[in-house]
This record gives C-alpha cells, structure tokens and sequence, in this order.
C-alpha cells in the first residue's frame, strides 16, 4: 500500500454566502471513498467545521504528523486567493494533488501560484484518484496535469466515467452534521444533505454550461441505478434531502418508480428537487412526489419574455409558464424561481417585471442572476457579434454599454425590494409552516431571513457538491 494515511481536504473557511456549512462538500468525499480500500486511512476535513485546524499552525503540525498524502477539492472562484495561500504553506515534502471545477479552469495558474502542488486533476477524479493512489506512472494517467523536469506536462483529457460504477459517498467519513447557520447562529434543528442520482442533462439552454465540465466535455445524461440510490438514501440521517440533478424529472417514469421505492422503503425526508416546467405535464407523478416527502421544488423559468426565452433556447413560451404553474399550485409544494437579468437586448422595465411576474405565478422565493458567459458558453459567440455588450475573458457577468455592473446591481435591488416585500415575507414563513417544510421543535430558531438565506444557497451548492 503506498499510502498510509491521506487527508481529504475541502479547503473553504466559509461558504459564499453569510449562511455556513448547509451542506457537505459532496465532491471530495466521492473522492474519499473512491480510494478508500486503496490506501491505509482516510481523514476528510471540512475547515468550515474544523475550527481548530483554520489555524494554519495547527494543520501543518497534524499533516506533518500524520498525513502522507493531501488530496484537495478546489470548487469555486470564491476565496480562491486565500486557497492558494494555505496550499503555498502547506509542507513541501507532502504530495498534493488538487482537483475540482475551478481547479480544472486554471490549471496553469494553479501551478504558477503554488509551487507546493504536484498535481492537478482535471474534470471527474473518481477513477482518476484511483490510479494515482495505486502508484501508476503519472505519464499513463489520462486527465492529470503533473510537474516534470521544471515543466508542466498536460496528459490527454480522461473519457468520462460510468456513473453506474462510481460509489457513492460514504458518510462515515464525515466529521460533522450539516445545519442552517447565519453568521454563526443556528437557524433550525434539521440536518441538510445531498444526493445525486444522475449526472448530465439532455437539454441545450443557450446561457447553460452546467452540463459542461471545466473542459467543454459534454456529460451525455446518465441514470444511476435506482436500487443503488435507495442504498444511498438509507444511509442519511439527515432530515433534508436535495436531490442536486440538474433535472430530476428528466426520466418521469424513473422518477416514479423512485418514488414508489422511497415510500415502500419507508424513508421519510424531506426532498428538494431541481427540475424544469414540463414536469406540470405528469400529475400523477407530481401526486406520488408529493406522498414521497417531496416538498421542495427548484425551477428554472430565466425570463417572463418570450424573445429571451427563444434567445436562452430554453424551449418554452411565457404562456406555457403560466399555464404549467396553474397545475403546479395545486400541491403542497414550496416553490422556488430561478431567473436570469441582464439579457441581449433586455431594458430595464422588463428587467424588473420579473418581481411581477414571479408574483403572478405564485412563486414562493425567487433568486435573479446577471447573464453570464462562462469559459465553454455559446453565448460568448453571440455577445462577439453583438456591439455594446462584454464580458471578462475568465468568464464572467455579461455588461454593456447601456448596462454597467453597477447599473445592474441597482436593477437587482429594484427586484429584490419589489418582490421581498413585507406581505412576501410573511407568505414564505406561512407556506412553509403549513406544508411542514419545518418541525415545531425549529419555532424558537425562526427569523424572517430563514426563508430567504435558505432557497438563496440551495442551487449553489448542490453544484459545488457536483462540480468538486
């Protein structure tokens, strides 16, 4: 066995947002338990959580000690500085091996910034961890990029893996217990985690790079076995669970069977879902999710206009909106809106109606995020053609002449304010009382931003845990 023990690092002091540590860095414990039986002990640390060890001190004393190998998981563009740094100050004669989303979009600058990383794996690690911990020679290892010789060696892309046989976490692994925190204060007695039964999305959303890894590989949509997530479900002691698929009802007849499964085998949570409009079209699914726990659902509308809709390719009409959510507001589901501002063409004024029409359909919470065009976005060849409109060369929020990033936050609070208004509110706290979205025992931790703070971060995260 070449490794002894291994520490499996989520490097992050805190999350992006004032709300801390809702869910578990689901990324690197695929990657703790891909290589579990193939080195002698595993430590996953969530410095979130491991207070003493944010003492850099006291982290290089336990690696120095212990530790012969550091595997971390760099996900977003957040903290990445302050990231570098503690890698730079880690021990120079322990391995370290450095994967994730954001880690796979600068790999170059990764290695010019810290000289302590050995190596940088790029796109999926489950396979990839394998072979490294195994001893392989770094020149066979595809989807690795390695220092050699005073130079970078960038080995040929890894084809992606199948998701039947990559193992799911094993949670017992973990250290902690993942809560709703704001500024340190416990918000709710109920534990959040997250599973993911599929990987990929069938769908062709212009803004959407989701479904593209950080090196423009399409991830065709793949199932896991539906026997293999109710294994995984038995294993949560969690109360909430967030299904993070980019669409969980891609397969409405799979979805239905897991349901069946999820109440035959008596699990009882509560379920967040990420899922698209069509899911209106299926009833008796929405009945059967519903008897299942499914309390939760997180929808991508992106726009009230019908042009945008068309320009995003997102595949519906605002009346096929309107009329999905007449069907979905007859269940007891919490129901969270994800829209897009600052579109090609967009003014102000139709910016902004996304408060009314969020209103209109009856939507619980909203989240509205700037156009973005990230690294493999088509909408990079667009904005090109388009005169007035830029983004930064890293990717980024997409602006224009008509509408600087400062204009644009000023838009933002003017949604912000004209949907979270007090009766808003107000609304939130009564929806989510009445459909037990959150136990009695949780009364004395309520405050108004629950709500809010809580459906703000739910997407996010399930991505960092996908993209880690």
């Amino acid at each position: 066995m070449k490794y002894n023990h291994v520490l499996a690092l989520n490097p992050y002091y805190k999350d992006s947002t004032s709300v801390a540590g809702l869910f578990p860095p689901t990324g690197i414990e695929y990657i703790a338990t891909s290589m579990k039986n193939l080195v002698g002990k595993i430590t996953l640390m969530d410095l979130r959580h491991e207070k003493e060890f944010q003492d850099l001190n006291h982290l290089n004393e336990f690696i120095r000690k212990e530790i012969d190998l550091i595997c971390i998981s760099i996900t977003w563009s957040f903290n990445f500085k302050e990231i570098c740094e503690l890698i730079c100050k880690l021990p120079d004669d322990i391995p370290v091996v450095v994967g994730g989303y954001k880690a796979t979009e600068d790999v170059e600058k990764l290695f010019n910034r810290c000289p302590t990383i050995d190596i940088i794996v790029r796109g999926e690690g489950e396979e990839t961890i394998k072979e490294i911990v195994r001893g392989m020679s770094y020149k066979d290892i595809l989807g690795i990029s390695y220092r050699e010789n005073g130079k970078i060696v960038h080995n040929q892309n890894k084809p992606l893996s199948d998701v039947s046989k990559i193992p799911f976490p094993d949670r017992s692994l973990r250290k902690n217990s993942y809560h709703l925190a704001v500024h340190g204060l416990k918000l709710t007695n109920l534990s959040f985690d997250t599973v993911l039964t599929t990987r990929g999305c069938p769908y062709q959303c212009k803004f959407c790079t989701f479904s593209l890894n950080p090196l423009g590989q399409k991830r065709t949509y793949a199932e896991r076995p539906l026997e293999s997530v109710i294994d995984e479900l038995k294993t949560i002691s969690a109360d909430v669970v967030l299904f993070s698929d980019d669409n969980f009802f891609t397969n409405p007849k799979r979805s239905e069977k897991l349901c069946d499964l999820i109440i035959e085998n008596n699990i009882k949570k509560t379920f967040a879902v990420q899922t698209r409009i069509e899911i209106s079209k299926h009833p008796a699914l929405l009945e059967k999710a519903e008897k299942a726990g499914f309390k939760v659902f997180l929808i991508g509308i992106e726009s009230p206009h019908d042009r945008i809709l068309e320009q995003l390719q997102k595949g519906f009409t605002q009346q096929k909106v309107r009329e999905a959510f007449k069907v979905l507001n007859k269940y007891n589901f919490f129901i969270h809106g994800y829209f897009i501002y600052g579109n090609i063409g967009e003014t102000e004024e139709e910016m902004v109606y996304i408060a009314q029409f969020a209103k209109e359909l009856n939507l619980d919470t909203i989240t509205f995020q700037k156009l973005r065009a990230e690294k493999y976005s088509p909408l990079k060849e667009v904005i090109a053609k388009t005169p007035g409109y830029y983004y930064d060369n890293d990717g980024g929020p997409v602006y224009s002449d008509q509408f600087s990033l400062k204009d644009l936050k000023r838009v933002r609070n003017k949604i912000k304010s004209r949907f979270y208004n007090i009766k808003q509110v107000k609304n939130i706290i009564i929806k989510a009382w009445k459909i037990g979205l959150f136990a009695k025992t949780d009364f004395t931790l309520f405050s108004i931003s629950l709500p809010m703070f809580l459906f703000r971060v739910l997407k996010r995260e399930a991505l960092k845990a996908v993209r880690s």
